[in-house]
């Protein structure tokens, strides 16, 4: 059988922002996956440079928007790391409540498109509907829905209200019994069995060896959760309670993947309502200044995984050096070891199952023998065009662009 290529973005309805895969097939049979990045740099590690310490959270959450309180999160703990601060017991349990509903509202969202990629589409819209409900509270609580806000080095940036917190606590009920519903049919359904179960295995041998994490890892058998394994703000007293616990299975596969997601929005649901219910009174912040020369990290466990983030500063009013390093961006080669003797249609759903975020991964630079230089837009734009070009004399076709 002739061995062909099929190359899916950069632009594909697949893709929701930009990215570049080739699939090197064998009939149906996808044989081997090569990643190309870097279609969607947008700078922020540079632009942080041009800002204040507590400007800094407002750029970072724009990272992404589905875990928009995960980036400035990792950023105000890696500050407080160079100041060897840790902010007010208040300031750790509303940051911590705020990173929890995240955490269920976008395992939710992923959900949805996971019942709409196999064309489950009832899936998609219960799962759609009832994340409102999070999303509700989330803007009960710090008046936005996405965006919060609510991040500040040492501390948090406003307090939330005991009338917010008794509506969170309605919607964590209600969101419950709806997230049971979903497990049951995940036992239940044999059509999601057949569909899910034994596609796009990653091992445990693999998951370790290419640094997966988050719930890519956790359904290979890896138990590594930064909230367990280096607790930070409220998450080492809500361990020491036994508030909730790291799901971990075995298997795998996109089926498992699921359940992990749905696992641990009950065990989200379980701190959320454990943070309010121990809520400390007192200070919300711990008034920090002006920030000494030194260097920091901090990471924070993001729906998608670990988030790090390092900050470097000479003792002014902004930081030198400010780097990033997004979950997708080591879950995203595990799909050398995941797709490889499977379908294009099951691929389909093996790059969906990691709940990838381009945008959050994206990174680009020229380094030379010598000498690093940057890439302007309109260098980007020509590359494009000139790439197209070439794929197009390739594949025989006469080019549709315009003149650049």
């Amino acid at each position: 059988m002739k061995k062909t290529t099929l190359p899916i973005g950069p632009f594909h309805p697949l893709l929701e922002e930009p990215e570049f895969f080739t699939l090197y097939l064998d009939g149906e049979i996808v044989k081997k996956v090569d990643l190309r990045i870097g279609y969607n740099h947008r700078g922020h590690e540079k632009l942080s440079t041009g800002l204040t310490w507590d400007q800094v959270p407002f750029l970072v959450e724009r990272i992404c928007g589905i875990c928009s309180t995960s980036h400035p999160y990792a950023y105000v703990l890696a500050v407080e790391d160079l100041l060897g601060i840790k902010a007010p017991p208040r300031g750790q349990y509303i940051r911590a409540l705020i990173g929890e509903m995240e955490r269920i509202h976008s395992h939710l969202l992923w959900l949805g498109l996971a019942g709409h990629f196999i064309g489950y589409n009832t899936v998609w819209m219960w799962s759609w509907r009832y994340r409102e409900e999070i999303l509700d509270a989330c803007e009960k609580l710090t008046g936005n829905r996405n965006h919060y806000a609510m991040c500040r080095v040492g501390g948090a940036r406003r307090d939330i209200t005991r009338e917010a917190m008794d509506f969170t606590m309605g919607a964590l009920d209600s969101n419950e019994k709806s997230t049971n519903m979903f497990l049951g049919v995940f036992a239940d359904d044999p059509v999601l069995h057949k569909r899910l179960k034994g596609v796009g295995v990653l091992t445990k041998e693999d998951a370790i060896a290419y640094c997966a994490t988050g719930p890519t890892s956790r359904p290979s058998g890896v138990p590594w959760d930064v909230r367990q394994d280096d607790p930070y703000d409220a998450y080492g007293p809500s361990l020491e309670a036994g508030a909730w616990k790291v799901i971990v299975t075995e298997n795998g596969d996109v089926f498992d993947k699921a359940v992990v997601r749905v696992l641990e929005i009950l065990e989200s649901i379980k701190l959320c309502r454990w943070l309010i219910e121990n809520m400390p009174d007192g200070e919300i912040d711990a008034g920090v200044g002006d920030i000494p020369p030194g260097e920091g990290v901090g990471h924070h466990e993001a729906p998608r995984g670990e988030v790090i983030h390092y900050i470097r500063s000479d003792g002014s009013n902004k930081p030198i050096r400010h780097k990033v390093r997004a979950p997708t961006f080591v879950n995203l080669p595990t799909y050398k070891a995941t797709c490889p003797g499977h379908t294009i249609a099951d691929v389909a759903l093996i790059t969906a199952s990691i709940d990838p975020c381009y945008c959050c991964t994206e990174r680009i630079g020229v380094v030379t023998r010598n000498r690093t230089s940057s890439v302007t837009q309109d260098d980007l734009v020509k590359l494009s065009v000139e790439k197209t070009r070439e794929m197009e004399k390739r594949m025989g076709r006469k080019s549709g662009l315009v003149k650049f």
